[in-house]
């Protein structure tokens, strides 16, 4: 299910043209689409799918796949409300698959079959591994958000992969991507599939790792202990979903689309919807996994009490860093920097623990 929105294209191009040129699309090609789009939905020229599925057919016919990929990644940007999004999501599926043997790391896209409701459920995961670590060491399950997909992440994840060493297997949270159910808090059922599966491609052990409202199943993981550790970066957790308050700077629709609305909710329906994400009862359990959660005090999204409800936690570090918004995502370095500190004196931990997973092995 889903549905389109009054939404203005300029608005959107102002919002993300700096994430747009930082993932390497040329300045002037990012310019000339920016200029011709004047309609959201239509798909027709002028239209936002069809004017950035042009850019990455030329891409294409270049041989470039890597900047096709990125290229369809925005046509299908914000979200897949109708047949022609979906349809760039596909064509940028075979760029990516195309571009692959250039990637840095060694990949594949694996396919699973999930548990979810008493059925199945088809999830694809990317897996990159370095040749080093393959079937050695602990494995890093990586998720983005509700508009940043796996693909759309491609650089954090190979960036994550070379600096801790461990093979990564990204996924799309339900509501996104490649997935076929609706975003819900019992999507954790599919995580803990999605672990359980990483467990068998390394020695048992497995950090979460989430982004934006990854970070929100990334914690769910770290909670319940059902991951060995996990980090959370810029995840809501409680507080984002408390006292009526709704996402905003055009998040809601995106949101509605994820939950599987097929029409625009009323505010009553979409709070009720993400009243039940709240992770307080989890929260207030104390059976968790270790944990390193991470924010910017400028967060527009996720409120500055979703970091700081950690502290003080057993086994939690947290970092809520000035100067710096969502996911703390302009202060990547210092990010990894603090990722690269707290995974290996907690990995050492984890597999000096005869109760870890290793250990049980």
């Amino acid at each position: 299910m889903s549905y389109q929105w009054p939404l203005a294209a300029k608005e959107l191009f102002a919002e993300r043209y700096p994430q747009m040129i930082n993932t390497g699309l040329p300045v002037p090609d990012v310019d000339a689409v920016r200029a011709a789009i004047t309609d959201m939905w239509a798909d027709e020229p002028g239209g936002w799918v069809h004017e950035w599925s042009a850019l990455a057919a030329r891409y294409a016919a270049a041989g470039s796949h890597d900047l096709s990929a990125l290229a369809y990644g925005w046509a299908r940007f914000p979200t897949l409300a109708d047949e022609a999004k979906r349809g760039a999501l596909a064509r940028q599926t075979e760029q990516y698959l195309l571009a692959a043997p250039g990637f840095a790391v060694p990949f594949r896209r694996d396919v699973l079959n999930l548990p979810y409701r008493g059925g199945l459920t088809q999830v694809p995961v990317h897996v990159f591994t370095p040749p080093a670590a393959a079937g050695k060491g602990p494995v890093l399950l990586v998720s983005g958000g509700v508009d940043s997909w796996k693909m759309d992440v491609h650089g954090l994840l190979v960036t994550l992969c070379s600096h801790a060493g461990l093979p990564v297997v990204a996924f799309d949270i339900p509501g996104t991507g490649d997935s076929q159910m609706p975003m819900s808090p019992d999507g954790a059922e599919i995580v803990r599939g999605l672990i359980g599966h990483a467990r068998t491609l390394g020695n048992g052990i497995v950090v979460h790792v989430g982004i934006s409202m990854g970070g929100h199943y990334s914690a769910r993981s770290g909670l319940a202990a059902e991951a060995d550790a996990a980090i959370v970066l810029g995840g809501p957790i409680e507080a984002a979903f408390a006292d009526g308050r709704l996402p905003r700077f055009g998040m809601d629709d995106i949101v509605g689309n994820a939950l599987g609305f097929d029409r625009q909710p009323s505010r009553d329906d979409l709070f009720t919807a993400l009243a039940a994400f709240s992770l307080r009862p989890l929260l207030d359990q104390e059976n968790q996994a270790p944990m390193l959660v991470v924010n910017g005090a400028d967060d527009v999204h996720v409120p500055q009490e979703d970091t700081l409800v950690f502290e003080g936690r057993r086994d939690t570090e947290v970092h809520l860093l000035p100067d710096t918004g969502h996911c703390a995502i302009t202060k990547l370095p210092e990010v990894l920097q603090i990722i690269s500190e707290w995974l290996p004196r907690t990995l050492a931990t984890l597999q000096a623990d005869p109760g870890t997973a290793e250990g049980a092995e």
